[in-house]
């Protein structure tokens, strides 16, 4: 197999360069933090970091989820520190606040000296995961005299915050080693992230069922066993390997088989009475399927060991020069990371590497965080509250706790089928990203309509539309970041954005739903319980037409950026196929 690579060198008919020439234009590239290259780099070891990464990455992923199984062990908290309510509503806030604010996890990430070390924040994270649930456990346990509610929260936010560290680490890695893939990828480590709660109980009902409180024990050790196990593999590799796709469409397929998997076992629990003994099957043999991804690994690696060439082994200062590409030469020759085609976009400088001072002071962040808070925000006012909406309108206990476990598949599926979509419509149509965010707001509004009405069977309905929607927006965003702002300091501005998620939540779950709540509440019977549709129905019309807005506000960054998507980002795409 011959090897080609893109020179710097102006003269176009030269045949070869010096090696140094192409380990100048990859250390340009990487300072970008992006690499337009298209040179397959068919070695062992660049296949088996990157692809070993991205294995060790979705196993971190799917343990780190333990913000997600808070009403496992929130009734055994309550009781043992006697609690009421409201006290357990703050340390829930504090759980909300803790998981969805990484601003610290993206600036220590985007630190020269850590960029390309994500050991290091995974190190943080497990550092504060174990601090946060050992000593939650202590004191559930009773080993330790109870703790203020204030130091509870503090716990509490500690334990949630770990979670950024760890889905900062991976996301960030997971983009700069498929840029070209990035929604994909994302969705991939999304994907996880967002089955990790059904995980988790799978385990606690395996292992620890009617036992909350060693639960929250093994919330503090599991995370942080599995990080400090597979921490150094997951590593930063710019080069580009072979059949990256195919690869990468098989770790979608195990995450979409594991999804539907654990879909049929929580339907399954909910109609039928499990044994120990089909508990311990069942788990088995998701495990097995959690395993699958180390037959991914060992493919890949012999896929590219069996491409690699011996004259490239032995004659690696020997490239050969493409002529035929009038983008990327003029490109690296001018310095400024620009494709020529509108000078227009050239003072936009859009895709450069903004620092998050930069890119708070452009439209475009602000657009994007109005569209999440609006998304997100409304995504979990909803979840918050589906026990109550399913009270209120005369669900079951089982029915609505079915729902909430329902609601992890519901995610995942729009985390990952919103980037690996979006990325088939960039790669094949153009089509811009925030094109798919106005699209899914204006489909989660229906939802929010549909549970409004309060008809037999809407919940169900209008919780898997919701729950889609606001899956996707998690992968959308990150994805959009990366475009929009670069890679350098991306995990800061991604994390910055999110901070949309619990302010939107705040302001309707609290000022919204729980306002009208409790108005209704006092006006039917003058207690603290509500029953019937009009409990939920204005709040939901509300949230159904803010997120309305959202799609307006997503529709705008579209029209904006839709230039830019076109004649930058296809156009790089579409020059990275060309080998």
């Amino acid at each position: 197999m011959r090897v080609s690579c893109y020179s710097v060198c102006q003269n176009k008919q030269t045949q070869s360069c010096h090696v140094k020439k192409e380990d100048a234009i990859r250390n340009a590239e990487a300072s970008r933090g992006e690499s337009y290259n298209a040179m397959p780099i068919a070695t062992a070891t660049s296949g088996r970091s990157k692809w070993a990464a991205m294995a060790a990455s979705t196993w971190i992923q799917c343990s780190t989820g333990g913000s997600y199984c808070f009403g496992v062990y929130s009734p055994a908290l309550k009781a043992s520190q006697g609690y009421d309510q409201s006290t357990l509503d703050s340390v829930a806030f504090f759980k909300n606040i803790g998981a969805n604010i990484g601003v610290l996890s993206g600036l220590l990430i985007s630190s020269p000296s850590v960029h390309e070390r994500p050991w290091i924040v995974h190190l943080a994270g497990a550092a504060q995961c174990f601090v946060g649930y050992f000593f939650m456990w202590l004191s559930v346990a009773g080993y330790v005299a109870r703790p203020p509610p204030a130091l509870m929260c503090f716990y509490m936010l500690l334990a949630s915050h770990a979670q950024t560290f760890f889905n900062t680490a991976n996301v960030v890695t997971a983009v700069e080693n498929f840029p070209g893939s990035r929604g994909t990828a994302i969705g991939i480590m999304k994907g996880f992230l967002g089955l990790s709660g059904a995980i988790l109980i799978q385990i606690y009902q395996t292992m620890f069922n009617e036992n909350p409180t060693s639960f929250i024990l093994i919330l503090a050790l599991l995370p942080n066993i599995l990080t400090l196990l597979l921490m150094p593999i997951v590593k930063v590799d710019h080069r580009k390997s072979v059949c990256e796709k195919k690869f990468l469409d098989a770790f979608s397929l195990i995450a979409m088989i594991v999804a539907g998997y654990l879909m049929l076992v929580i339907i399954g629990e909910s109609i039928l009475r499990m044994g120990s003994v089909a508990q311990i099957v069942i788990f088995t043999v998701l495990m097995m399927m959690l395993l699958s991804p180390t037959a991914v690994v060992m493919k890949a690696q012999m896929t590219e060991a069996k491409m690699l060439d011996a004259d490239f082994l032995h004659e690696r200062a020997t490239l050969i020069v493409k002529h035929d590409d009038p983008i990327l030469p003029n490109r690296l020759a001018s310095g400024t990371g620009h494709d020529p085609l509108d000078q227009d976009l050239i003072l936009l400088q859009r895709g450069d590497n903004f620092n998050l001072t930069q890119s708070m002071l452009t439209c475009d962040f602000w657009l994007l965080f109005i569209a999440m808070a609006c998304g997100m925000g409304s995504g979990l006012a909803t979840v918050d509250n589906i026990s109550q909406i399913g009270g209120a309108l005369g669900y079951m206990a089982t029915e609505t706790s079915t729902l909430v476990s329902l609601w992890s598949i519901w995610n995942f599926l729009g985390r990952f089928g919103s980037g690996y979509i979006s990325d088939y419509f960039l790669h094949n149509k153009g089509w811009p990203r925030p094109l798919f965010i106005s699209l899914t707001l204006m489909l989660m509004s229906a939802g929010h309509a549909l549970i409004s009405t309060g008809l037999p069977g809407s919940l169900y309905m209008g919780s898997v539309l919701v729950g889609i929607c606001y899956g996707s927006q998690w992968a959308l965003m990150p994805s959009i970041t990366s475009e929009l702002f670069g890679l350098r300091h991306f995990g800061t501005i991604f994390n910055t954005i999110a901070i949309a998620s619990p302010v939107g939540s705040y302001i309707l779950s609290v000022r919204v739903v729980g306002y009208i709540y409790d108005m209704e509440a006092s006006k039917s019977s003058g207690a603290h319980e509500c029953l019937g549709q009009h409990c939920f129905m204005l709040s939901f019309m509300i949230m159904a037409l803010v997120t309305i807005l959202g799609s307006i506000v997503a529709l705008i960054l579209f029209y904006r950026t839709r230039r830019f998507y076109e004649q930058v980002v296809y156009v790089k795409l579409q020059s990275s196929l060309v080998q």
